[in-house]
């Protein structure tokens, strides 16, 4: 019995330095061009450090999926729509880049409304929703993932 024991450590053991791990399964339909994966991020901080998280996490989802099988919109409210203002934004540089990469930003009219800013202020590309939470309820019942980071 303690021989199982050891056995069983060791295997762990050397399946932990060797690095070996599992690859992500897709489920079915598998993405595709014509049937890509639709995920949509909540940005909702202000900190700069956790915006340049949430972007990174887009990027990675791209990379898994292909860039041609996945659809990511990024949709911002509250203190994340500092994120999206041109002159204010820690991120703009990588928002502008990540437009062109095919990432919709998408933000919320009542969080620029309640802080008096206007969509002449957002980095050209972004759009603008009335409301950035009633934005992800309509697309999660149209279908896509909703990941809150």
């Amino acid at each position: 019995m303690q021989m199982r024991g050891w056995a069983a450590f060791v295997i762990v053991l050397c399946l932990v330095v060797t690095g070996v791990r599992a690859e992500t399964q897709l489920s079915d339909p598998k993405p595709s061009f014509d049937a890509p994966r639709k995920i949509m991020l909540q940005l909702t901080t202000g900190d700069a450090r956790q915006m340049n998280s949430i972007l990174w996490n887009a990027i990675n989802l791209q990379k898994f999926y292909g860039i041609d099988n996945v659809q990511i919109a990024i949709v911002a409210y509250g203190a994340g729509m500092k994120a999206l203002y041109a002159k204010d934004s820690p991120v703009a540089d990588r928002v502008r880049s990540q437009l062109q990469y095919g990432i919709e930003y998408v933000a919320c009219g009542n969080t620029m409304e309640t802080t008096h800013r206007k969509a002449s202020e957002l980095i050209p590309g972004v759009t603008v929703v009335t409301a950035g939470i009633a934005e992800i309820v309509e697309r999660k019942l149209r279908g896509w993932i909703y990941v809150s980071p």
